[in-house]
C-alpha cells in the first residue's frame, strides 16, 4: 500500500509501497484512512528536528491527525462493526510497570517519556491506506461529521487543556460568567476558541493576523471576539476585556508574546501553554512581577500536551455542534488535497489564508456530509 514517510538519515521525505497492516489479534480494528491533518508537528519531522522511526526500521510513515472508516474488525471487537468511522488516538503507554498513569490507561500524563505516539514517535502514523490498531485507540466518529472528523485530534489539545482548567479551579468558588484569552489564531487557537465559546466563556482572540483575514472570520464566527496585534498592542488589548481574566490559552507557541501577557491574568486565574516554541531568540521577561503576581493573586500555570480518550469524545461532541454552524461560516475550515500533494504541504510554508490542510487519502461520499 501506498504511505509517506520521512527517512532520517537520509534526510527525505518519500510516498513508498508498505506492506498491507493485517488484523493479527482478536481485539485489532483495521480501518480505511479517509483524512489526514497536516499540522507544524508534521514540517518539523520533515525539517528532522525530531521524529524516531519504529525499531528496526529506517523509516516513519507520518500522520497523527486521521479519520478512517473500519473495514474490518477482530473477533472479540464489540464497539465497533465495519462502516463506522473512526478517528485513532496518537498516544500509546511507556512499558515501565512503575509509571502509573500508563499503567493506569492514561499515557497523556507519562510519569517516564518512554511513550510511543503515532506518526511522532517509534510507530508509523497515518499516511497511509489502512491501518490496524487496538479497539480500545479508536473513538467512534457520527457518520455526519465525516467531513470535519479529522479535526478532532487538534480539537483534543483543548479539551484536556479545559479538563485540567476545570480540575484546578475546583480549589474555589468558580461560576459563570468567564473570560479567555487565546492567542494564535492557528487551528489549535481557533478550536480552543470554540471550546471555550461552548462552555460559556467570553472568548478573546489575540493574534497577529488583521481583521480582514480568513482567520479572523472564523474566529468571530466561533464566537470570539477577534483583536489584530497589528492594530491594537497589549495596553489596548486589555482595554477591550472585561472583569476578571480568568483563563490565558497560548496555541501559538510564540514564547515572547505569551510571557508579555501574563500580566493580564486575572485573580485565581489559570495560564495554560499548549504551544511549543520554535524560535530560538532569548526574551526578557519580567520575572519578579510575574512571581508576584502568581503569588499574590493566586495564579497557575499549566503546560498540557496531548490528549485521553474523554478528551476526544468530548471533541466529538464539539465539532457535533460546530457542524451546525458551517453554513455560517464565509471561509472553509478545511482544504483538501490528493496524496501527490505532499511535498508542497510538507516541505513549504503553510498557505496563510488556509485554516486546515488535509491529505485526502481515500475520499467518500456520503449524503448526509456537510460542507466544510
Amino acid at each position: 500500500m501506498k504511505a509517506i514517510a520521512v527517512f532520517p538519515k537520509e534526510k527525505k521525505v518519500r510516498l513508498i509501497d508498505h506492506p498491507e497492516s493485517k488484523i493479527v489479534s482478536p481485539k485489532q480494528v483495521k480501518i480505511k484512512i479517509i483524512d489526514v491533518g497536516i499540522c507544524g508537528t508534521d514540517r518539523e519531522i520533515c525539517e528532522f528536528k525530531y521524529g524516531v522511526a519504529p525499531e528496526g526500521c529506517d523509516y516513519l510513515i507520518l500522520g497523527h491527525e486521521s479519520l478512517g472508516q473500519v473495514v474490518e474488525i477482530g473477533s472479540a471487537v464489540s464497539t465497533l462493526k465495519p462502516g463506522d468511522l473512526v478517528v485513532t488516538m496518537v498516544r500509546r503507554p511507556c512499558n515501565h510497570k512503575t509509571c502509573i498513569a500508563c499503567q493506569s490507561g492514561q499515557p497523556d500524563f507519562c510519569y517516564t517519556g518512554d511513550f510511543k505516539e503515532r506518526g511522532i514517535n517509534q510507530l508509523h502514523g497515518f499516511m497511509t491506506e489502512f491501518v490496524v490498531d487496538e479497539e480500545k485507540y479508536m473513538v467512534h466518529v457520527p457518520t455526519h461529521l465525516l467531513n470535519i472528523g479529522v479535526l478532532t485530534e487538534p480539537l483534543t489539545i483543548a479539551e484536556k487543556s479545559m479538563r485540567e482548567i476545570y480540575f484546578i479551579q475546583k480549589r474555589l468558588p468558580w461560576h459563570n460568567p468567564h473570560s479567555a484569552l487565546v492567542i494564535g489564531a492557528g487551528p489549535v487557537g481557533l478550536l480552543a476558541a470554540l471550546v471555550f465559546n461552548r462552555c460559556e466563556f467570553d472568548v478573546t482572540v489575540y493574534s497577529l493576523e488583521a481583521a480582514t483575514d480568513p482567520r479572523a472570520k472564523i474566529a468571530v464566527a466561533l464566537g470570539a471576539r477577534y483583536v489584530s496585534a497589528k492594530i491594537d498592542n497589549i495596553e489596548k488589548l486589555a482595554q477591550q476585556i472585561t472583569g476578571n481574566l480568568d483563563v490565558i490559552f497560548d496555541g501559538s507557541g510564540a514564547s515572547k508574546l505569551a510571557f508579555q501577557l501574563v500580566d493580564l491574568l486575572g485573580y485565581n486565574g489559570v495560564f495554560v501553554w499548549t504551544g511549543i516554541p520554535g524560535r530560538k531568540e532569548s526574551i526578557d521577561i519580567k520575572a519578579g512581577t510575574m512571581m508576584k503576581n502568581i503569588v499574590l493573586k493566586n495564579q497557575s500555570i499549566v503546560g498540557s500536551v496531548n490528549a485521553g480518550r474523554g478528551d476526544f469524545e468530548n471533541a466529538i461532541q464539539h465539532l457535533d455542534a460546530l457542524s451546525d454552524r458551517l453554513q455560517h461560516f464565509e471561509y472553509p475550515l478545511i482544504t483538501r488535497y490528493p496524496t501527490e500533494s505532499f511535498e508542497k504541504l510538507l516541505l513549504e510554508a503553510p498557505t496563510p489564508d488556509i485554516f486546515k490542510s488535509v491529505l485526502s487519502i481515500s475520499p467518500l461520499q456520503s449524503a448526509s456530509q456537510k460542507p466544510a
